[in-house]
């Protein structure tokens, strides 16, 4: 375990039913992802996330996403299968690329 609290790049390795482990510079085992309230993910195998060290744990702070075709100000949810929903500025509503 780390003994500073700086965050580091790791690659999820694999997933628990209370959280997820980490290979990087410390692998990490089953430690919570942490998220807005209100919104749970669980980030597939092999995404690159960001993990910080809390003292005797850690804690995975999330994903790395790569944006495209999103302005700033708007907002996307997505799945691993697919699945999206797009909030734009101009108020529309885009689920799965249709708007509602």
């Amino acid at each position: 375990m780390a003994d500073n609290h700086i965050a580091e790049f790791a690659q999820i390795a694999s997933i628990q039913n209370s959280g997820v482990s980490t290979n990087g510079g410390v692998p990490y085992v089953n430690i919570p992802v942490v998220s807005p309230y209100g919104i749970v993910a669980v980030p597939p195998k092999g995404t690159n996330s960001v993990v910080l060290p809390t003292g005797d744990t850690a804690i995975c702070l999330g994903a790395i996403q790569q944006v495209e075709n999103l302005k700033e100000g708007e907002l996307m949810l997505f799945s691993s299968g697919g699945a999206s929903i797009v909030l734009k500025n101009d108020g529309r509503v885009l689920i799965n690329g249709k708007e509602v």
